[in-house]
């Protein structure tokens, strides 16, 4: 296949240096689009899409170069990039000649690749062989060199295709080799050790499997990560009562706290919503009011109250559900609104402004006036701000009094 077969729009976007050290966001935004246009192009012939991935991978680094990356937002983008290419590249239908070229240029890539952006093509490197036997001699070419490394007495060495040798390994189902390997370094390392997890599990042997990442813990080890891999085992095991106990909360994964919830629930849907949410409620003692958002969302109205009130949880969170519940549950509307109050007045929220307090003051009178408690709730208020002398509750008491006065 001729690289010319096809006209990209990506790689003049992608050539060597494009980008400055302020660039990172709009290098993430291109890596979307170029990514966008070897999908359209992989759906309709898969060869074609593939030779469109490699030619990006090989474009990473020397665009990239001098970007400042400390924010982590253009390596995220970049192993998303990598993550949605790669299975492109696996499954081309390419012939042994295509993809050995392929090899060489990922391979070459990767040797100039100044920090590692396409660590995730090394790590699946025996797929991308695309064979056992390709696999196989890549294996050959790659062992001796890791094996030398990992037996040199002297500590720090570094060889930039280790996972490359694991995984042509794994692939290539020589695992006792891999196994026997893998004994070599001096500290267990989960990065390299997922491959002996996975040689175990490819020979049958799970339980085997579960121990040997278990005794891949250690100091700076991800271990959810590991409790994500243990979990799946139990798990296609049918074991889920032991794969809940042991790690079904602890391999929750979520940028939030319901996130977090839903990814348990979904891996146990045999399990009652409510054990889910109070065991991963007791897995964060003292925080138990940032629950308050999931227990509000599954409609456990009482329970939510209940977290709101024993320890901080955000002011305009409980606001906005006072807001969005005061016709539908008015009660619990109006307990959110008082602890939304009760929390701005002991200091509680971020970039709180006077507006936040009218505004929690407002939907708690409002829930008050349809729960026919408006004296009630006055004088309870009234108290609440009261109750402390810190600038926090001088602040509420001041922003509520101009209220009422303004308004009447």
């Amino acid at each position: 296949m001729a690289r010319s077969a096809h006209k990209w729009s990506f790689p003049a976007r992608f050539r060597s240096g494009a980008y400055s050290w302020k660039a990172s966001r709009l290098a993430c935004q291109r890596l979307r689009e170029a990514v966008s246009e070897i999908k359209k192009v992989a759906k309709k012939d898969p060869l074609i899409g593939a030779e469109g991935a490699v030619r990006l991978m090989e474009k990473i680094w020397p665009a990239l170069e001098h970007v400042d990356s400390s924010s982590g937002a253009l390596g995220s983008a970049v192993n998303k990039t990598l993550v949605d290419l790669i299975p492109i590249v696996v499954n081309a239908p390419a012939d042994e000649k295509t993809r050995s070229n392929w090899l060489d240029r990922l391979w070459q890539a990767m040797e100039d690749d100044g920090v590692d952006y396409l660590s995730p093509v090394s790590d699946r490197w025996g797929e991308i062989c695309g064979s056992t036997e390709v696999a196989g001699r890549w294996a050959d070419e790659l062992v001796s060199t890791l094996r030398s490394c990992w037996s040199d007495p002297s500590p720090g060495g570094y060889f930039h295709g280790a996972t490359a040798c694991l995984s042509c390994l794994l692939e290539s189902g020589r695992y006792g080799e891999l196994l026997d390997l893998l004994e070599l370094p001096r500290y267990p390392s989960w990065h390299y050790r997922r491959y002996g997890v996975e040689a175990l599990l490819a020979m049958g042997r799970k339980a085997e499997a579960v121990r040997y990442a278990e005794a891949s813990r250690g100091l700076n080890e991800p271990d959810s990560v590991i409790d994500q891999a243990c979990e799946q085992i139990l798990i296609s095991s049918g074991l889920y009562e032991e794969a809940y106990r042991r790690y079904g909360l602890s391999a929750a994964v979520g940028n939030s706290y319901i996130a977090r919830f839903r990814s348990v629930a979904k891996r146990y849907p045999m399990k009652d919503k409510s054990q889910i949410l109070s065991d991963l409620i007791a897995t964060t003692p003292g925080e138990e009011g940032k629950w308050f958002a999931t227990a509000k969302e599954l409609g456990f109205y009482d329970l939510a109250l209940e977290l709101a009130n024993r320890s901080p949880c955000d002011p305009k969170t409980l606001t906005r559900a006072a807001r969005d519940y005061l016709d539908s549950e008015p009660a619990f509307a109006l307990g959110s609104a008082i602890a939304a109050l009760r929390w701005l007045s002991e200091g509680w929220g971020y970039e709180v402004t006077s507006v936040d307090v009218v505004e929690a003051y407002d939907r708690a009178m409002d829930a008050a006036a349809r729960l026919n408690k408006v004296d009630d709730v006055t004088e309870q208020i009234g108290q609440l701000v009261e109750v402390d002398d810190n600038v926090a509750a001088r602040f509420v008491r001041e922003a509520v009094q101009g209220h009422v006065r303004a308004t009447g």
